[in-house]
């Protein structure tokens, strides 16, 4: 689905694109996608003199689902010191949270098309495991225990 962007970034910024196709909920439930993309990730950046890359030069990057997957993946390598070092991580409208669907941006973009709230809660559900008959919960926000949302509060709020 983003092979014709993949090349048109290529072409325009003399860059090498590596897109990875993982695997998609809900069919592989997590981690098989994070796991798909730290693993191709790992491989690229331990052969990179084949692809003739330069190692001071690599930049991952995701949209929606796979936004969410590229901050995971450069988290994880963040403290890699076997690897080169990520120069950035670019995350175009990341999905990076499920544990408030009533903080500000989804109020103020609830119904616009692509990604409605509720379809947005409903994907989470379906990548983290959970049950599509919850999906109530999620959306008032009783899905997280008073103490979670407590100790998240200065990360995830309307603040």
């Amino acid at each position: 689905s983003h092979e014709k962007i993949c090349r048109y970034i290529a072409r325009e910024s003399e860059l090498v694109v590596v897109s990875v196709g993982y695997r998609l909920a809900p069919e592989h439930k997590y981690p098989a996608a994070y796991e798909d993309c730290l693993n191709a990730t790992i491989h690229f950046m331990k052969n990179i003199e084949h692809y003739g890359v330069d190692p001071a030069r690599i930049i991952i990057c995701g949209d929606s689902a796979g936004g969410n997957l590229a901050a995971a993946v450069s988290q994880t390598l963040a403290g890699r010191s076997d690897l080169p070092r990520l120069r950035a991580q670019i995350l175009i409208y990341p999905g990076l949270q499920a544990l408030d669907f009533n903080l500000p941006s989804y109020q103020q973009n609830r119904g616009v098309p692509l990604l409605f709230r509720e379809r947005a809660a409903f994907f989470a559900l379906q990548y983290l495991n959970g049950d599509a008959l919850r999906m109530q919960e999620v959306l008032e926000g009783s899905h997280i225990p008073p103490d979670m949302r407590l100790k998240y509060r200065k990360w995830v709020s309307p603040d």
